[in-house]
């Protein structure tokens, strides 16, 4: 079974053992032995399974467990083991003597092992990793609290037994005030402000006592390669009223008023001269070439890289086009609203010396208020084609979630995965292409004398339907591509030399990305983290340039993370513990699913202030995002400050 099967069976086996627990301290309030008897067993055999979850769970990374084993079995077990010596005995007498009641303290027990259980569970899901000192004074001041509060609903008042009223009294509430004084402190721990430290795996390499470097200064070059031109682009971001080809109309944030953007196409070594300007878009706007290794200064984060520019004000971008293939731009002011509104294009760069082709069409995938829009168009597009041409088709995925794609009617071959090519891909045929947030494939194929249909999500009625020229016959049916398998592109196309070792890595750091409640943008949050904190909170990664940096993702939640790190392809190595085998995978984006764990490793060659986040926008907006850092290099645009 996967990690992510396992985790889920932990969690079920963890709220079995909350009802068991619960259960058996009802059945004792309720004087009912019988049932009693039946879940008490159950409870115990249900508590002693967790065991077994959580070694196995153990032997997948220890990312998944450390919570489990420092604090959730050791408080389960200490309370559970403490019920049944109390309520076990009393039990027996109870069965024996007929007329016997339980005595309060049996289901007191009971409960409490009901709470500790509950605890443990809020703990997985509340605090996440890493342990710390304020969620073990929490979790077990909580549970110390519902005991007493138990025992106060349950046991008889100090008038009706006979007791010593003030001296219960006393101990009773220096107890209470003891559980109130730790719980107050674990608060104050748990929601602490860290230090902005920042963190690395050894020494900073010599710099050479590099002065300080602004990322104002890291801006692109004025001029072309040789052999190059200048292409200049104005884009204008405003609020505009689109109609959509099906009749329908969308009120959206658009750069020039269309959906996608104007598609920026260029030529390797040109020169792309871009000005940004805002008419109306009140958060205010800025570009980010998603995947392109821009300059720093170019990158388009804000709060980092530049302001954000509001309404009237203006941006102009500069890079030259080194990198050829496919891309896409879009707004990182406000993007989890601007993108999904409408804040993005395409960017296309052609190799000096490319073959034409007889069809190459770019094809962003948007879902706008339920709308899916394939390029421009939100039904199924038809073009022609010539049979014997080929056929590229350029896939781009820019929502937050992951897309299927699959092609019916040709074989094919995956020749770009993120804007790189991959080393002699293979042909393949009814396999399903599963596109991360923000990832882009070339599929390309000789177009046969019959249609070919590109379906999106396995939906026969919307997509791209490559048509021969001339055809008047019927097209043939789409066949049902639900099940068809998964292309593994980590196992696909040729092996190659890779550029480095990543065994011997200057820098390595772990990124363990969950929910749990945190501190984002100085509030209180059910956050999605990274190592337990929200942005900006994350310490930044340092590295120095020339380092070849290593990094593990581990997915502990219950969500898929594409993680995206700007201004650096990175080579994947592996995918829980299996390397890669296939063609080298360079990627700015890649899906870390629940309970998967990647390896990844770039050089350090792009100096600046980089976001490194997950680009499902809605997580990135609730904390999961951090920077790297390069030493000697600083910003004048509000330090760590990034306005999601």
């Amino acid at each position: 079974m996967t990690t992510f099967v396992w985790i889920v069976l932990d969690h079920a086996v963890a709220l079995v053992c909350v009802a068991a627990w619960f259960a058996a301290g009802a059945a004792a309030a309720l004087q009912r032995h019988r049932l009693l008897y039946g879940v008490l067993i159950g409870a115990v055999l249900v508590t002693v399974a967790r065991a077994f979850t959580v070694v196995v769970l153990w032997g997948r990374g220890w990312w998944f467990v450390q919570e489990k084993v420092f604090l959730v079995l050791p408080l389960l077990y200490a309370a559970g083991l403490a019920a049944t010596l109390v309520a076990g005995p009393a039990l027996s007498v109870a069965r024996r003597t007929p007329g016997r009641t339980l005595p309060a303290k049996a289901a007191i027990s009971l409960f409490t092992a009901g709470y500790a259980a509950l605890v443990g569970l809020v703990v997985t899901f509340s605090a996440g990793y890493p342990l710390r000192s304020g969620t073990v004074l929490i979790a077990v001041s909580s549970v110390c609290a519902a005991a007493l509060l138990t025992g106060r609903v349950l046991s008889p008042s100090a008038a009706e037994s006979g007791a010593a009223a003030p001296s219960g009294l006393a101990r009773r509430g220096f107890v209470g005030a003891a559980v109130t004084l730790t719980g107050g402190i674990g608060i104050g721990l748990l929601f602490r402000s860290p230090e902005r430290v920042v963190t690395g795996g050894g020494p900073a390499r010599a710099t050479g006592g590099a002065k300080d470097v602004s990322v104002a200064d890291l801006r692109g070059p004025r001029a072309p390669a040789t052999g190059g031109i200048t292409r200049r682009y104005t884009l204008t971001a405003k609020t505009a009223t689109v109609r959509l080809p099906s009749g329908g109309e969308l009120d959206a944030r658009t750069y020039d008023g269309t959906l996608p953007g104007p598609a920026i196409r260029a030529t390797e070594g040109d020169l792309v001269e871009v000005s940004l300007r805002n008419t109306d878009i009140e958060d205010g706007v800025t570009l980010h070439w998603h995947g392109y290794d821009v300059p720093c200064g170019e990158d388009g984060a804000p709060g980092a890289t530049q302001h954000a520019v509001r309404p009237g004000g203006e941006f102009v971008y500069r890079f030259r086009c080194d990198q050829v293939g496919t891309y896409w731009y879009h707004t990182h002011q406000s993007s989890h609203p601007g993108v999904r509104k409408g804040l993005y294009g395409t960017l296309v760069v052609r190799p000096r010396e490319a073959t034409e082709e007889g069809v190459d069409l770019v094809l962003p995938v948007h879902t706008f208020d339920g709308a899916v829009l394939i390029g421009d168009q939100d039904g199924r597009a038809v073009h022609p084609a010539r049979p014997g041409t080929s056929v590229r088709l350029r896939l781009i995925n820019t929502d937050s979630d992951p897309r299927w794609f699959t092609l019916c009617g040709t074989p094919f071959r995956v020749t770009a995965v993120d804007g790189r090519d991959l080393n002699r891909p293979g042909e393949v045929r009814e396999v399903g292409l599963r596109l991360p947030a923000g990832g882009r494939y070339d599929v390309v194929f000789q177009m046969p004398d019959t249609s070919v249909a590109l379906l999106l999500d396995h939906d026969t009625e919307h997509g791209v339907l490559l048509r021969p020229t001339g055809r008047t016959a019927e097209d043939p049916a789409v066949p049902d591509t639900a099940a068809w398998p998964e292309l593994d592109l980590l196992h696909y196309g040729e092996p190659a030399a890779r550029p480095f070792d990543p065994v011997a890595a200057d820098r390595r750091f772990t990124l363990v990305l969950d929910r749990s409640v945190a501190m984002v943008d100085g509030r209180p949050a059910y956050a999605q983290t990274v190592n337990g904190r929200g942005h900006p909170s994350v310490p930044d990664q340092l590295v120095a340039e020339g380092d070849l940096v290593r990094f593990t993702v581990v997915n502990r939640s219950l969500e898929t993370h594409p993680w995206h790190l700007h201004g650096h392809p990175v080579l994947v190595l592996s995918r829980d513990g299996t390397p890669a085998s296939g063609s080298p995978l360079w990627v700015d984006t890649f899906d870390v699913r629940p309970g998967q764990i990647w390896e990844v490793a770039f050089r350090a060659d792009n100096p600046g202030i980089w976001m490194n986040h997950c680009h499902n926008l809605p997580h990135q907006e609730q904390g999961m995002m951090l920077r790297l850092v390069y030493e000697g290099v600083s910003t004048p645009f509000g330090g760590s400050g990034h306005t999601h």
